[in-house]
């Protein structure tokens, strides 16, 4: 332990600072650089952030973070931001196909409107009205299947056809599901006007 070291501990010391570059260094700083002054390290010290203490801060803090990301979101889906959309509203193809949705009239999206009204006619004890009502069920599912089975297809070709190369899984689903909402409340908010070409 208090032995001298061997020749070849003092050769390898010797090639460890052979290797590091030499610098100039002032003889009146033994750290290899001036003091900093007092103002100039308590003020770096302040613009540090401050790391939490305790659990309630630490919390605190994640929550507070969570909130400007999620505040950060609504605004990038209202404005259709791609830096800060979520992970499956991100991406070109993604933003195509909701494009391609809102450019266009959907039987679905009057699915909600439409289950209001034939709600309001079974309740009507009238047996012809009940009649009618379960007859408009079935027209407006059948027309929302056919209408979702030509963008499915329609959508398909037009993705193969611009974007050859892309991950295309799971965008039809993705197109199809916004469909079922009314236009005023997609999100992320549509960019373009109906008719408009996407």
């Amino acid at each position: 332990m208090f032995r001298s070291r061997s020749k070849d501990e003092q050769a390898a010391t010797a090639k460890v600072t052979a290797d590091q570059p030499q610098q100039p260094r002032d003889p009146q700083a033994p750290k290899g650089r001036p003091t900093p002054k007092r103002s100039d390290s308590q003020s770096q010290r302040r613009s540090r952030a401050h790391t939490p203490t305790n659990r309630k801060d630490a919390t605190k803090a994640q929550r507070e973070a969570r909130r400007a990301d999620m505040a950060r979101q609504r605004e990038a889906m209202a404005s259709g931001d791609e830096r800060y959309l979520p992970v499956r509203d991100k991406g070109p193809v993604r933003r195509f196909a909701r494009d391609y949705v809102d450019s266009r009239w959907a039987v679905a999206e009057f699915f909600l409107p439409m289950a209001v009204v034939i709600l309001v006619l079974t309740m009507i004890r009238v047996p012809s009205i009940q009649s009618i009502a379960l007859l408009l069920w079935l027209v407006i599912i059948v027309l929302i299947v056919i209408d979702s089975a030509l963008i499915w297809v329609r959508l398909g070709k037009l993705l193969q056809e611009r974007f050859p190369n892309e991950n295309l899984k799971g965008v039809k689903p993705y197109a199809v599901m916004r469909t079922l909402q009314m236009r005023r409340l997609r999100l992320p908010k549509p960019q373009v006007k109906r008719g408009e070409k996407p």
